[in-house]
């Protein structure tokens, strides 16, 4: 009888621990907290935000501690300052934030204070001023003049590797842009840095035309059209893009228009880069989302343990901001970056 007892209390005793181990994988994964970080997308359907998104979540998935609140803001900022609100609401341990608005920064980190939640920002800055505002708040993303004195390096170097670029022989490069949405940190810089650079590489220019694409293909397509059916159009030498979305819609227009011109972008999309092998894009600007996406998680990681951001990580800040380089590419180094 007492050995019958025995046996009962050990088979008792193991399904104790059975229980007890199936109660960790709920709310809390055995061997360290589980991390939520509340996302949210300026919109889904940009080009660069859905491919730096899927690398964010593939990054996620590898750790079963993270687990990614995901939210697109529809290009809405009222409608992201709301979500912000609901994930609060419901206890994200971090805010990890893809502005609609850049100026509404201060008002997303007001609400992230309030709550005392951390919030990185990437992809666009809020600026130093409102990061300072707040000791928990940080950012993840570029130097955007860098990626315009890139383009302006790719666009000189075989500006000046092929004299049939210039079209009229006079040693200008007559050129339209297709800038991304005014007023945005990136299109501002891009739109600015490429020229300056041509400037001082010692290239003249001239611009012919200049517009808004809202970063959108279908809207450049539209913009580069009127550019061709206009009294300069045979004037164009090169296009140049803020980002390679654009780029594509131009490409459309020209080929429509049965014209081949050199066109520039910057993010370095997989579908540009297949351009760039074909001949169809001249060159892009490497926008590298995928370490963007890594420095995002591994910062909110940190932080929503309670530890100091780069804890363990590569990374550096510059005044509370991780700043990801840019690299060059056209069909001298392509190899490099096509999967």
């Amino acid at each position: 009888m007492k050995k019958i007892l025995l046996v009962m209390l050990g088979m008792f005793m193991l399904l104790a621990c059975g229980g007890e181990k199936e109660e960790a994988k709920g709310g809390q994964v055995e061997g360290g907290k589980k991390i939520k970080i509340g996302v949210t997308i300026y919109k889904y359907d940009d080009n660069f935000m859905a491919t730096l998104r899927k690398d964010l979540e593939a990054f996620a998935k590898e750790d079963a501690n993270v687990e990614l609140i995901m939210n697109d803001s529809q290009n809405n900022q009222a409608t992201q300052n709301e979500q912000v609100d609901t994930m609060i609401a419901k206890g994200v341990n971090v805010l990890a934030i893809n502005l609609v608005d850049p100026a509404a920064g201060q008002t997303i980190i007001d609400k992230a204070k309030a709550a005392n939640v951390p919030v990185i920002f990437f992809n666009k800055d809020p600026g130093t001023a409102a990061l300072q505002s707040y000791e928990k708040a940080y950012y993840v993303g570029t130097k955007p003049e860098e990626s315009g004195v890139i383009q302006g390096q790719l666009i000189e170097k075989n500006w000046k590797a092929d004299p049939k670029e210039d079209l009229n022989g006079d040693g200008i490069i007559q050129y339209v842009l297709l800038k991304g949405e005014p007023g945005h940190p990136d299109a501002e810089a891009r739109t600015t840095y490429v020229i300056k650079e041509l400037n001082d590489k010692g290239v003249k220019t001239e611009k012919l035309n200049e517009d808004t694409g809202m970063w959108d293909a279908a809207q450049a397509k539209d913009k580069m059209d009127a550019w061709l059916s206009g009294p300069n159009a045979s004037k164009i030498e090169v296009v140049i893009s803020n980002n390679d979305g654009m780029a594509l819609g131009a490409l459309e227009a020209l080929k429509a228009h049965q014209k081949q011109l050199p066109i520039y972008g910057v993010d370095a999309l997989a579908e540009a880069l297949t351009l760039i092998e074909s001949g169809e894009l001249k060159g892009t600007v490497l926008n590298d989302g995928k370490n963007q996406a890594k420095a995002v998680l591994e910062l909110a990681k940190n932080l929503g343990n309670g530890k100091d951001p780069l804890e363990g990580t590569s990374w550096k800040f510059e005044e509370k901001s991780v700043r990801i380089p840019y690299v060059g590419v056209d069909k001298d180094n392509l190899a490099e970056f096509k999967k």
